[in-house]
């Protein structure tokens, strides 16, 4: 009886022990490099989803539809490589990395054209005042 009861507890650490099974490569793959440039693309039109006035006007854009007929996939495709991307959590982490830092590019690259606007309009300010102050002195 000892010798089942062991034999069934061994068998069990045996079954229990065994390594989650991997998930399943997609059956249509996206290579690395597009799945980050959608992940981007989808950042930027959730975050323009804000910038709108109203929700319905976010709604008749169809974001999501836009991205994946810009990259030729379906919703089904994107969740499937998202999935298989997701199962290597550092590699993962690493292309929200490569997202974040397209992001920040171009938010700085941004700011640097809203300053140069800014300081273009500021010397226009300036000039005109200055040609208004010389007409009334002439």
């Amino acid at each position: 009886m000892k010798k089942v009861l062991f034999f069934l507890l061994g068998l069990s650490v045996l079954v229990g022990c065994k390594e989650a099974p991997m998930v399943k490569p997609p059956k249509k793959p996206i290579e690395r490099a597009v799945m980050i440039a959608i992940y981007y693309d989808l950042a930027l039109l959730e975050a323009s989803k804000y910038q709108m006035y109203s929700k319905s006007d976010y709604e008749k854009v169809g974001a999501k539809e836009f991205v994946f007929k810009k990259y030729k996939i379906d919703s089904l495709q994107f969740v499937e490589n998202n999935k298989f991307y997701a199962a290597s959590i550092e590699d993962y982490k690493n292309m929200f990395a490569e997202v974040e830092k397209r992001l920040q590019d171009k938010s700085n690259t941004l700011d640097t054209l809203i300053k140069r606007q800014q300081a273009a309009k500021h010397k226009r300010i300036i000039k005109r005042k200055h040609s208004n102050a010389l007409k009334v002195v002439k």
